[in-house]
C-alpha cells in the first residue's frame, strides 16, 4: 500500500504555466504509480454520496425486480453476480451499467446501431442521482483531458475535441463479503477505453498495478489480445486505499494507443472484503462514432473506430446477454461496419502528419 498523489484541479484549464506544471505531475504519477487522486469540492461530493445512496437501494431491491432492468438494444441495466466473464472465469459483483441514454425515436435507435437505446431505469430516483453524479464527472474529465494534452506537450484541446458528444458511461458495483462461495471480485483487466474516474466506499479492496520497467502491456484494443487475467498472481499489485472526497484516475487503452504506449493502461482487479462494497467507475469516452489514430507514430496506419472498440468489448464480456444475442442475431455489426467506413472515409494524414480524428 502507497498514499497516491492527489491533485486539486483549477476552475478553468487555460493553458497558464501552474497548468502546465500540474499537467506534468499527473502524466509522472500515472507513469509511475498507474493512478492518481484529484480532491472533490463540497458539491461534488454529496452527489457522490447520493450515487452510492441510490445504488444502495436498488441493490437491496430483490432479484426479480433488479432483473427486469435489462434492455435487448443496450448493455445499460442491471447484471447479475457470475454474469460478467473475465479472462474466462465469472466475477461475484453485481453491476448496473449506464450507458447513453438514447430515446426509441432516436434516428441511431431507428437504423438499428449496436449498444444503441434507452436506460431501463429502475425508478426516477435512481436516474436523476446517477445522472447529477455524471454530469459532475464528465466536467472534471474535460479538465483531465486538457491537463493530459498539456502534459502530453500536445494542443490543449486535442483529446477534448475526440469526446464531443462523448459516449461516456459508468458501471456501479456491489461487491459481496468475502464468503466460502464468494471469493473473487473482479481479476486482472485493463479498461476499454479513455480515461477512468471511479470512487469508492470506505471498505477497500481495488488493487491496481503500476507501470513495470520492461513489461509489455498487451494491445487489449485488439480482438485478439486481450489483457484480462495478465499479472493476476505476478506482483507488483498496489492497495488503493479508500480516502474520503477523492476520485481516482488512470488511463485506459485507448489512451495507452493514442501514446504509443508512453501513458499505459494500467491492470487493476477487485478483491473481496470482509464487507460488501460499493464503487462507481465511470469512463470519459470518444465520441461513439470517432476514429482515431496515434498521436506519435505518425508512421502508423493503425487505427481504433470505438463504437467497434466499444460493441467488441462489450460482446466479450457479456457473450450470452440478450444484447450480444440481438446484435448478432438481427446482424447489426453491418451497420456498425458502414459506419466504420465511412468514418475512415473521411479520414487521412494531411501532409503536416498531425494527428487525426474523425467522426460526425
Amino acid at each position: 500500500m502507497t498514499d497516491l498523489q492527489t491533485f486539486d484541479l483549477p476552475e478553468i484549464i487555460t493553458g497558464s504555466q501552474s497548468d502546465i506544471h500540474l499537467a506534468h505531475k499527473m502524466i509522472q504519477a500515472w507513469r509511475t504509480d498507474g493512478i492518481f487522486q484529484v480532491a472533490t469540492n463540497a458539491i461534488q461530493a454529496r452527489k457522490t454520496q447520493n450515487a452510492f445512496e441510490a445504488s444502495r437501494r436498488f441493490f437491496r431491491m430483490p432479484l426479480d425486480f433488479k432483473s427486469q432492468c435489462v434492455s435487448n438494444l443496450t448493455y445499460s441495466g442491471y447484471i447479475a453476480s457470475g454474469e460478467e466473464i473475465t479472462a474466462g472465469e465469472s466475477d461475484y459483483s453485481e453491476i448496473f451499467t449506464i450507458c447513453k441514454d438514447v430515446p426509441p425515436d432516436d434516428m441511431r435507435v431507428q437504423a438499428q446501431w449496436p449498444c444503441h437505446g434507452s436506460v431501463p431505469w429502475p425508478d426516477e430516483n435512481y436516474h436523476q442521482s446517477m445522472k447529477a453524479f455524471m454530469d459532475e464527472l464528465g466536467i472534471i474529465g474535460e479538465k483531465l483531458l486538457k491537463l493530459i494534452a498539456l502534459g502530453l506537450e500536445i494542443d490543449v484541446d486535442t483529446l477534448t475535441k475526440l469526446t464531443k458528444n462523448g459516449w461516456h458511461h459508468m458501471r456501479v458495483l456491489r461487491f459481496p463479503a468475502l464468503s466460502e462461495k464468494s471469493t473473487r471480485g473482479i481479476g486482472a483487466h485493463t479498461d476499454y477505453g479513455l480515461l477512468v474516474i471511479a470512487a469508492q466506499d470506505d471498505v477497500g479492496g481495488l488493487y491496481v498495478r503500476p507501470p513495470v520497467e520492461g513489461e509489455k502491456r498487451n494491445r487489449n484494443w485488439l480482438f485478439n489480445e486481450s489483457s484480462a487475467g495478465m499479472y493476476e498472481n505476478d506482483e507488483p499489485w498496489t492497495f488503493v486505499k479508500p480516502v474520503p472526497r477523492v476520485l481516482t484516475v488512470f488511463p485506459g487503452d485507448i489512451l495507452q494507443f493514442l501514446t504509443n504506449n508512453y501513458l499505459l493502461s494500467t491492470p487493476h482487479k477487485v478483491r473481496l472484503n470482509t464487507r460488501e462494497r460499493f464503487a462507481l467507475a465511470y469512463f470519459h469516452e470518444p465520441n461513439f462514432e470517432a476514429c482515431v489514430r496515434s498521436l506519435f507514430d505518425l508512421s502508423s496506419d493503425d487505427y481504433i473506430h470505438y463504437g467497434m472498440h466499444f460493441t467488441n468489448m462489450f460482446m466479450r464480456c457479456y457473450p450470452y446477454r440478450i444484447t450480444t444475442r440481438c446484435i448478432l442475431d438481427e446482424d447489426r455489426l453491418s451497420v456498425l461496419e458502414l459506419l466504420k467506413n465511412e468514418a475512415l472515409g473521411r479520414m487521412s494524414r494531411p501532409k503536416d502528419k498531425t494527428p487525426v480524428f474523425s467522426y460526425l
